[in-house]
């Protein structure tokens, strides 16, 4: 009975006072993920904090379709990138502790990383500015699978090839995984410590985080843990439950709802080291040229109509994950799914209009229609458009009126300019014979680049790009060999028996691809074609030579 009591009043003191003013919100928030709330469906455990109690959580849907087990707050979720934060904790007080410090070259503790000529420091890791291409886009790109069992060595192995950085570092913002896999690294070389047993010692354990841990053995059994799924046909779910990822750093945290509202709490009275954290997670990265990105240490620094906002999201296999925390208002989301098509970044901020609705700016309308309001048709700006230095291609749709990309409409903010769907700007101008497009984004020029028009491309001209290409950076070889089923035929990319895929033309020599990116040939002095490169938005210029 002593225990009994004891159990009731942790429950007590974990969710706090009851509120019953908020009583007639809570349907509002069911109303938002009805389309979970099922017996036969995947879900997410959603809890809601203010002043550092929860005044709602409910897990809606299922944790496990196999053994019926319903999702809450208990239930235990693979974080994904939502675990950034917790290693750049552990980096930031293992330097209180004197083991590091963030201004470190990270080749101090890694020599056996390439020298690039630039010194590439801990903080730019931090703060995603070093310019280092993300070992998760190399892997795909190599034809790899992530749900395999891959060892930190042939990641570590994988890195150590690459013969060149996105940009240099601190003059771009790129998110990129490798960095905070270095950090995880750096950590166990300069603390004699796995990441996983120094954030167990001087985090998860201080703050009585008992169901959180960094995932680093894929052998151990993780108690309460929820498979993860996708959807399938016909109403049904295939299970997406990867066991084999013990990858750490970048994501690897398993951890619920009710451990990371101990986690929320400590960021209004820090319970850790000696007092730096706070400050330095939510601290804004500075490029080169001065200005402020908007991401910290593991945390994105926004808003969300009008306030200011601290979080981030992360998604591998089937899960989805989602923290936004509004630090003025002491209030917080917690969004944790076990479904792919969740998406926890649109649901926390649905859940935060219901109960800070008095203090939102207003929600901005959909854009007039042109004939009312005297604005440029959407049309006008409509195309692919392409970066001739970073060879992203974006392209623009209109549909009901609204100028489109990403699977989204994008907010009309002046007669030119457009919100994407985050926090940058998109300008449009005319140029002599065409129409430019302009996104700024993290303190920079993110994308630049003109409509273009696709070169029409007959067999005799995509002869020219068949044939076999290596890259020695990510140790695989490309086939490219041309299909004369479709008109006059399409250039076709095979890597280890994986899906083909098609090649698009959208200038010489340069075609869009579904999956890989952008490919653009390089051709001799005899006009020959001799090599590749793919660019994609955080993996840039990796090089493949002609083998044939």
């Amino acid at each position: 009975m002593r225990f009994a009591f004891v159990a009731s009043l942790a429950l007590t003191l974990l969710a706090g006072p009851p509120a019953f003013s908020q009583d007639r919100l809570q349907p509002k928030v069911d109303q938002i993920f009805a389309a979970y709330d099922k017996p036969n469906s995947p879900g997410c455990a959603v809890g809601v904090i203010r002043d550092g109690n929860f005044i709602y959580r409910k897990g809606y849907g299922m944790g496990s379709l196999e053994l019926g087990a319903p999702l809450s707050s208990q239930s235990v979720f693979y974080m994904a990138s939502v675990s950034k934060q917790f290693t750049a904790a552990s980096v930031v007080l293992a330097a209180e502790q004197g083991l590091l410090t963030l201004d470190d070259d990270v080749r101090k503790y890694i020599p056996e990383l390439p020298d690039y000529g630039h010194v590439i420091t801990l903080r730019q890791m931090l703060h995603h500015t070093s310019g280092f291409r993300d070992f998760e886009t190399l892997m795909f790109l190599s034809g790899r699978d992530l749900a395999d069992v891959q060892s930190k060595e042939e990641m570590l192995d994988l890195i150590r090839r690459q013969k060149g950085l996105n940009n240099v570092p601190g003059d771009e913002w790129i998110y990129s995984n490798t960095n905070y896999f270095l950090l995880g690294e750096v950590m166990k070389r300069a603390t004699k410590k796995s990441l996983a047993e120094f954030a167990d010692a001087n985090i998860f354990r201080p703050l009585g985080m008992a169901h959180t841990r960094f995932y680093d053995d894929h052998t151990v059994v993780v108690p309460g843990r929820v498979a993860a799924y996708d959807p399938g046909s016909d109403g049904k779910f295939l299970v997406g439950w990867s066991t084999n990822f013990d990858t750490v750093g970048p994501g690897g945290l398993m951890s619920s709802v009710d451990d990371m509202l101990l986690w929320d709490r400590n960021f209004y009275r820090n319970k850790l080291g000696k007092g730096t954290l706070l400050k330095e997670m939510q601290t804004r990265g500075a490029l080169n040229n001065g200005n402020e990105t908007d991401y910290g240490l593991g945390l994105e620094l926004g808003t969300h109509r009008g306030l200011p906002t601290v979080g981030h999201d992360g998604a591998l296999f089937g899960y989805r994950t989602g923290i936004l925390r509004f630090p003025e208002q002491r209030f917080t989301v917690l969004c944790l799914c076990n479904l792919s098509s969740a998406d926890p970044s649109a649901l926390v901020r649905k859940v935060a209009d219901v109960y800070l609705e008095k203090s939102l700016q207003a929600e901005p309308g959909a854009a007039p229609a042109p004939n009312q309001s005297g604005l440029p048709d959407p049309s006008l700006f409509a195309g692919k458009y392409l970066d001739p230095n970073k060879h992203f291609v974006y392209s623009f749709t209109v549909a009901g009126g609204n100028l489109m990309a990403w699977g989204g409409n994008l907010r009309r903010v002046a007669a030119n300019q457009f919100k994407d769907l985050g926090t940058g700007t998109i300008t449009f101008e005319s140029t002599v014979g065409g129409m430019k497009a302009t996104l700024v984004t993290d303190g920079g020029i993110f994308f630049a680049g003109n409509r273009v028009e696709a070169p029409h491309l007959g067999q005799a001209d995509l002869a020219a790009y068949a044939g076999s290409y290596k890259s020695t950076e990510l140790d695989a070889i490309y086939e490219l060999s041309i299909d004369l089923s479709i008109g006059q035929g399409r250039l076709l990319l095979r890597i280890r028996g994986n899906r083909p895929q098609e090649l698009t033309a959208i200038a010489p020599d340069e075609f869009e691809s579904e999956d890989f990116g952008t490919v653009v040939f390089r051709r001799d002095t005899n006009h020959r074609v001799r090599g590749l490169s793919v660019f994609t938005v955080n993996a840039r210029d990796v090089k493949f030579e002609r083998v044939d």
